[in-house]
């Protein structure tokens, strides 16, 4: 593959994060300054930048999981043998994928109710539907990056080295 292909690939989710916040950035800039010098305010603005955020935050976690950031209580992991540390930490991806598809699943519900009944957002009249999309697009890329941890770690199990990028 590629590497520019595969480095856009490994960080997709970054570079999603980086478009939202530049435009959630942009829109409360002009609502400011709407707002402070026109003295008028934009109806759309607000809940524009809400939607950004929320999108954000879905895909934002997926690229944390990708890079590893996300915190950990690691003082009883690191006690255990580093067999036994890899095990566990194969065990917790898997139950957070379980997690992960489980919220996609109520995640799809909703958006397909809200598609269905029609509901429009107040100032933009943009169909809820898509804005409640963030939540199982962001589950999915949550299960992929986790596969992806999962394939690496397993792949990796028996090199004192912790992690490498998938080939």
């Amino acid at each position: 593959m590629n590497n520019k292909l595969k480095d856009f690939l490994d960080n997709f989710e970054g570079y999603c994060c980086i478009v939202t916040l530049a435009a959630m950035s942009i829109v409360v800039f002009i609502q400011v300054v709407f707002r402070f010098l026109v003295k008028s305010s934009l109806p759309w603005s607000e809940e524009l930048s809400r939607y950004l955020l929320v999108w954000t935050a879905f895909l934002g976690g997926a690229y944390g999981v990708r890079q590893g950031a996300h915190i950990g209580v690691e003082a009883f992991v690191l006690l255990l043998p580093k067999t036994l540390q890899k095990v566990l930490s194969i065990f917790i991806m898997l139950a957070s994928i379980v997690l992960c598809v489980v919220i996609a699943k109520y995640g799809f519900a909703i958006v397909q109710t809200q598609l269905s009944r029609g509901q429009l957002s107040p100032a933009m009249r943009i169909p809820m539907g898509y804005m409640y999309a963030a939540i199982p697009v962001g589950m999915i890329f949550f299960i992929i990056r986790f596969v992806q941890d999962i394939i690496i770690t397993i792949k990796n199990f028996n090199n004192p080295e912790e992690k490498e990028v998938i080939e």
